[in-house]
């Protein structure tokens, strides 16, 4: 098989820059280690920012979005028993983030992907590319016992942390820079009311806490827990009534519980691959980069990569210039590192971290005292969780 370039991973980054390959007549296949399942099964963020969004229009895939997707002009920073809201839409003129899970946006793609009759393989055993650094790159499976070759002009690493791309690349040619945090998010999900219109970030001393939604019936609740922390030991009853006490009065007595349906434990990590080219291939999304979920970037980072590696892609084969796709790293970087620098500092600014001596606190304190109180600072958290332009 021959194609012109081909995906590795079906994820929403390899689905929406196949999406919009396909669009732009240009011939790709997705491959995927997984099936089309437990690809859906999997629950990720929901907070998109207005350029992803517009991505999404771009692929042809953001109709359902824009029906259901709940806009949020604001949020919540709650410390000191009270709710402290940033104004996104005033303090940035105009913008906003969109609420809606990275599972039905995943799902959207799929549809469209079918529609448009682009090609996906799932269970994909043992992929891996080959001969990136030179002229003619391919990339190997096997389906069901039979051993497949594709050959293909280039190919995307969109595969994850975990996946085959990163692993392929030589060890000299990389460098990876990381900051592992000493605790996670026990997260809930279930089928509730959210307590609260917009989010609310909580800053309380048993530690932080975070109020989201997937829709108005649909609840996505964390707290910050120990890294040894074990799922198992949290029934629903205990996880309520550990959110009620790290939020303000108001939402505790307001919260509606449910029976959970998804429970589980995220670690936090920062990490960054430079650089993101290896000849003729190129790393998106989390197998470059992974960012706390503090800040809401995971997923936006990864559609920030789709954009500028599919317009390379897109002036390679309409314009016949490589400009773009020569660029590709060091433009995706600039944008990387100012999103980790921003969920590094919100990841700051709002936990509890164990080693806390009463100076640190104190100067926690003031920062959270002076971000609510000055516009400027204010404006310059609204204009990151937006998110910076491409």
């Amino acid at each position: 098989m021959r194609t012109q370039v081909a995906i590795i991973g079906s994820g929403p980054s390899g689905l929406l820059l196949g999406q919009l390959l396909t669009e732009a007549g240009i011939d790709n296949v997705i491959l995927d280690r997984v099936g089309k399942d437990y690809i859906l099964g999997r629950v990720r963020a929901g907070v998109l920012e207005e350029g992803t969004v517009w991505l999404m229009d771009k692929a042809k895939s953001g109709a359902r979005l824009h029906a259901e997707g709940l806009p949020h002009d604001g949020f919540s920073l709650a410390f000191d028993g009270r709710d402290h809201r940033i104004d996104l839409h005033g303090l940035t003129g105009g913008k906003r983030v969109m609420i809606y899970g990275q599972t039905e946006l995943t799902r959207d793609l799929m549809a469209h992907r079918e529609q448009s009759g682009g090609l996906t393989i799932y269970d994909a055993a043992n992929v891996c590319p080959h001969e990136f650094e030179g002229a003619a790159p391919y990339i190997t499976y096997e389906k069901e016992g039979i051993a497949h070759r594709i050959d293909c002009d280039f190919i995307a690493g969109c595969d994850g942390f975990h996946g085959v791309s990163r692993k392929s690349v030589p060890a000299k040619a990389i460098r990876c820079f990381e900051k592992i945090y000493p605790f996670g998010w026990l997260g809930l999900l279930a089928d509730a009311p959210p307590v609260n219109h917009e989010l609310i970030y909580a800053n309380h001393p048993r530690g932080f806490a975070l109020c989201s939604m997937r829709s108005m019936t649909r609840s996505r609740y964390y707290i910050q827990c120990p890294l040894d922390e074990k799922v198992e030991n949290w029934s629903d009853d205990r996880f309520w009534d550990e959110l009620r006490r790290r939020l303000p009065a108001h939402h505790a007595e307001a919260l509606l519980t449910a029976p959970s349906f998804e429970k589980s434990i995220a670690p936090l990590r920062s990490f960054v691959t430079e650089p993101m080219r290896f000849g003729r291939l190129f790393l998106v999304g989390d197998a470059a980069h992974i960012v706390p979920p503090t800040g809401a970037k995971g997923l936006n980072l990864a559609a920030s990569d789709v954009h500028y590696l599919f317009s390379g892609l897109a002036e390679h084969y309409q314009d016949h210039s490589n400009a773009g796709l020569d660029a590709y790293s060091a433009h995706a970087l600039a944008r990387v590192w100012k999103a980790v620098r921003f969920s590094w500092w919100m990841t700051t600014m709002i936990h509890r971290f164990p080693d806390t001596g009463d100076f640190d606190q104190k100067i926690q304190e003031a920062e959270l005292d002076y971000l609510t109180h000055s516009r400027a600072a204010s404006t310059a958290l609204a204009e990151n969780y937006v998110g910076l332009p491409f």
